[in-house]
């Protein structure tokens, strides 16, 4: 199952009162495992930065003056994400944005039933308690010492740390470690399987291995996929 990891910088609030995105980041998930595959892309949004908004990402009108517009970009977006689901933290903020300029290039809308919100989860699991993507990273462990702005790719690659731990993505314990008790009277030997004459060959091959080592060591000591 293909899922591509999201998030978005944007100029304000409301695309419909002029706000654009700014920052796209994303990172692929295949069967719940970063493929080390990336998007991200500066947008320049065709008009000045609101100070409240540089404040928390730090993109300004001289760094994206050079950038392409949506229109140059929002085709290669669609051909990245595909079909895939796409995990957003918030979702409503990021689909709304994406849509607006999808819509104004007039390309296809992005439909919710794509969007899995973290969001939403967080507060489903923990209800009354904060759910924000720092929040998550605290509850989880996960080192997100260096958000200290806002960034797509980075929140991206952080979420989707975040997004295995909601989902039980550190292997949960489906009972197999918990020896069976026996009934009084039982005279069965114990048993335990033996190991395998011969070790099952891995199923990755060395380009994929190599591009999820090169991904987690960009993570970080503390990165999900490197712990055992």
């Amino acid at each position: 199952m293909r899922e591509v990891v999201l998030d978005t910088e944007t100029t304000g609030f409301d695309p419909e009162s002029g706000d654009r995105i700014v920052e796209i980041g994303a990172v692929e998930l295949q069967g719940h495992m970063a493929t080390g595959r990336t998007y991200h892309q500066y947008i320049n949004p065709e008009r000045a930065m609101p100070e409240e908004a540089f404040q928390v990402h730090g993109l300004g009108d001289d760094f994206l003056r050079d950038k392409p517009k949506f229109a140059e970009v929002g085709q290669a977006f669609l051909d990245f994400i595909g079909d895939a689901k796409l995990v957003i933290h918030n979702a409503a903020f990021d689909i709304k944005f994406l849509n607006a300029e999808l819509k104004w290039m007039g390309l296809p809308q992005i439909p919710w039933e794509q969007a899995i919100d973290t969001l939403a989860i967080a507060r489903k699991r923990f209800p009354g308690s904060p759910a924000s993507l720092d929040a998550l990273c605290r509850r989880f462990n996960i080192d997100n010492s260096s958000r200290t702005l806002h960034g797509a790719l980075l929140d991206s690659e952080i979420l989707a740390e975040v997004y295995l731990e909601l989902i039980g993505g550190r292997q949960p314990d489906f009972g197999l470690s918990t020896s069976a008790q026996k009934a009084d009277g039982d005279t069965t030997p114990d048993w335990s399987p033996r190991p395998r004459p011969t070790p099952l060959p891995s199923r990755l091959t060395q380009s994929e291995a190599a591009a999820h080592a090169e991904f987690v060591a960009k993570l970080g000591d503390d990165a999900l996929w490197g712990k055992a």
